[in-house]
């Protein structure tokens, strides 16, 4: 793959110079800096709200727990981020095409391959960093609030949704190789995430495909998480799949 490490570094230098370093970092961090305290607070919350539209009646909800705090978490990177990603990620190749860059790098002594296996790279970096950052974030602020906080499961659960949300960055690169426009390949991309949602409903599609995935990071959170290892191979195959796909057809495309 010619020129891929130059251009890999540039790619990751191009993060810290423009607007990306605050977009997806900062809702990542956001959630995880804000999701403990809401978790501590949120029954108070509720239960302020009920006993205004009950005057009379006690109610009595559950204390929070380190476990909500983890569910806090598990689903803002279940909902937000993962839209995020798909939004962002629309415009990977397509962007780069449009404005000319791709064709201005691809003069110099640098690979079509090693373009799309460097995208794919810096921007599954984009999104692995700043979620591990959270992950300890996120631990460590549920820690000091409710003075407990294994780290295994929390772990566990983020490590399931990256591997998920990484097969998201590579399918988003595919339809950012196929389709010029961003809004089409992210429409697609959250059509592929709702049909996901709906196979979960489905033994044999849970069972067998990134569909398990879907629901993994709360049930592990949970201690309900059933066998993952076809869900987390299939995933993995299909990441492979699509970052593939996307060096074949934009090797096959005119710039």
């Amino acid at each position: 793959m010619n020129g891929f490490t130059a251009f890999l570094g540039k790619e990751l230098r191009e993060i810290f110079r423009t607007w990306r370093i605050w977009v997806l970092p900062g809702i990542v961090l956001f959630f995880a800096i804000s999701g403990p305290p809401l978790a501590k607070i949120t029954p108070e919350l509720l239960g302020s709200l009920m006993g205004e539209q009950q005057p009379g009646m006690i109610i009595q909800l559950p204390e929070p727990t380190y476990v909500d705090a983890y569910l806090q978490w598990t689903k803002n990177l279940s909902q937000m981020v993962l839209f995020a990603v798909i939004i962002m990620f629309g415009g990977i190749i397509s962007a780069e095409k449009k404005s000319g860059t791709a064709a201005l790098v691809l003069t110099k002594p640098l690979s079509r391959t090693a373009f799309v296996v460097a995208k794919f790279v810096s921007q599954a970096s984009l999104v692995a960093v700043p979620v591990i950052v959270g992950t300890l974030a996120t631990w460590g602020i549920t820690y000091a609030i409710f003075a407990e906080a294994p780290l295994a499961p929390l772990a566990e659960a983020t490590g399931a949704w990256l591997l998920f949300a990484l097969m998201f960055v590579a399918l988003m690169e595919l339809l950012s190789a196929v389709l010029d426009s961003q809004a089409g390949a992210a429409g697609i991309g959250f059509g592929a995430y709702i049909l996901l949602s709906v196979a979960t409903l489905w033994a044999p599609m849970l069972d067998y495909t990134p569909a398990g995935l879907v629901g993994a990071p709360t049930n592990i959170v949970l201690g309900e998480s059933g066998a993952l290892g076809w869900p987390i191979a299939v995933t993995l195959a299909l990441t492979a799949l699509f970052a593939a796909g996307a060096v074949y057809v934009f090797k096959r495309r005119e710039l």
